[in-house]
């Protein structure tokens, strides 16, 4: 999972994410498109995204097609953020008192 979240670090790749998640199938001339990089940064940033499982892709003739992988993504959000949505929110974040000064929600 530390790749996860390493690939996602980043705002070049979750704009490649975004771009493959709109429109999947992409190639690396597609994906490099109006980005203000070489070709050969973006497949660098690609191949992590590949490592971290984000990315699949798969030979289409001399293409090679890039598509958005989910899975790494919604076990993410199931591990980090679905055990908060069934706490309630005034347990989570507490009381505020006057001046900021914070008290422990009495249960």
């Amino acid at each position: 999972m530390t790749d996860t979240f390493t690939a996602l670090s980043d705002p070049t790749r979750r704009l490649l994410l975004d771009r493959l998640s709109e429109t999947g199938g992409l190639t690396l001339s597609d994906l490099a498109e109006d980005l203000p990089m070489t070709r050969q940064a973006v497949a660098k940033h690609l191949a992590v995204l590949e490592a971290a499982e984000l990315v699949a892709s798969e030979r289409d003739g001399r293409c090679k097609r890039h598509y958005l992988n989910p899975v790494p993504l919604a076990k993410i959000a199931r591990r980090w953020l679905g055990r908060f949505e069934e706490v309630p929110l005034a347990a989570m974040s507490g009381f505020h008192g006057p001046a900021g000064e914070r008290r422990v929600a009495q249960t």
